[in-house]
């Protein structure tokens, strides 16, 4: 049988759980999609992790979520292997992707929390965590790193599958990648995704997400507060270029109602996406959406009113959009056991294409200091 079988983790920075993915690849090539699984964070955890952002909680509290995060990863393995039912042995490898609570790379800074040398020890796996810190301080962005792995996928596509192809994530903050008819690749943060628009439901309504986009279904766009959203700097940098959760701020807003200023929060997301269409050396034939936001009735109509072309979840072609991250920290993980690049001058901006990634053996995990990588 082909491949191995490689177990990837996710969790974003939407700070609500831990995806688990399980795939069948090599460094290379896709071959089988195993289970995966979505553990909700309950709200307190989440918000210790929130509250760590920017590093601004003190060094023991950040190393106390680091521990607990990298236990409930854990968990999340062991019963992603029940529902497979495999042993740990069966397993080559995780790919362990760690909490983003820092993303600076102007500065060369980026910080995943985590412990990767725990999770080994813990699940009897072998890790790869610190994906992006190389990058980043190579000069590059250090995201979006899924790039590579969406090139797999789309190599699995059916032919009638018109190229160019942009794959759209929509967690948090928002990246594409697009994919030319020779497979090449441009990817990048194209603004916020999800961010702005949780943090204003849950601010308003009590509520962390606006579930089917009811809230700003009943509301109206005001122009001038989007015309302000998107005069933000970052949408005159060339790409690639990338993103921390908090660079961009709702205050803007703060005079509308909850109703209103969800739909222009959601507008503002398909728009900052639309200014991505300039960066492009080909229009995409077709847009694949991933991640949370594509749950969002709201947004992938306006998407589809912005984007010159199908908008469609990736659910359509087979892939699974909730896994889609996870599955692809575990390719990513292969690729660094194989020493192949895992960005590119045309993802990350890094000068070359590098390689990234620790790897933590389990059996002599034990040794390994505990708390995550620090910036």
């Amino acid at each position: 049988m082909a491949g191995k079988w490689a177990i990837g983790l996710m969790s974003g920075t939407s700070a609500d759980g831990v995806d688990a993915a399980l795939i069948r690849a090599e460094a290379d090539a896709v071959h089988e999609f195993g289970p995966a699984s979505s553990e909700p964070y309950d709200r307190a955890f989440g918000n210790r992790i929130k509250a760590c952002y920017g590093g601004r909680a003190p060094e023991a509290e950040i190393d106390a979520v680091a521990r607990e995060l990298t236990q409930r990863h854990a968990a999340a393995v062991r019963r992603l292997l029940q529902m497979a039912g495999m042993a740990p042995s069966g397993i080559h490898v995780i790919g362990f992707h760690g909490q983003t609570i820092l993303h600076a790379p102007h500065e060369r800074r980026t910080w995943q929390i985590g412990d990767g040398a725990l999770l080994a020890s813990l699940t009897g796996i072998d890790v790869v965590d610190d994906f992006r810190s190389a990058d980043v301080a190579a000069g590059g962005q250090g995201a979006p790193l899924v790039p590579v792995f969406h090139q797999a996928l789309a190599a699995m596509l059916p032919p009638e599958v018109p190229r160019p192809i942009a794959v759209l994530n929509i967690g948090g903050v928002a990246n594409v990648t697009w994919i030319g008819r020779d497979g090449s690749l441009l990817a990048f943060d194209t603004g916020p995704g999800n961010a702005l628009i949780d943090d204003w439901t849950q601010r308003h309504e009590g509520r962390p997400v606006d579930l089917g986009g009811v809230l700003a279904r009943g509301g109206r766009i005001d122009e001038d507060v989007l015309a302000t959203l998107l005069s933000h700097p970052y949408f005159d940098l060339p790409a690639p270029k990338s993103l921390d959760r908090n660079a961009f701020h709702s205050e803007v807003a703060d005079r509308l109602s909850p109703a209103d200023g969800a739909a222009t929060l959601t507008a503002f997301t398909a728009a900052a996406i639309a200014r991505s269409l300039y960066l492009f050396p080909e229009m995409p034939q077709v847009w694949l959406v991933c991640g949370g936001g594509r749950h969002n009735p709201v947004l992938m109509e306006a998407l589809e009113e912005r984007l010159d072309a199908p908008v469609k979840g990736v659910d359509e072609m087979g892939w699974n959009g909730d896994a889609l991250e996870a599955q692809a920290f575990a390719y990513l993980a292969l690729r660094s056991l194989a020493g192949l690049p895992i960005s590119f001058p045309t993802t990350t901006g890094v000068p070359v294409p590098m390689t990234g990634g620790r790897l933590h053996r389990h059996a002599i995990a034990a040794q390994e200091t505990a708390g995550g990588s620090r910036p």
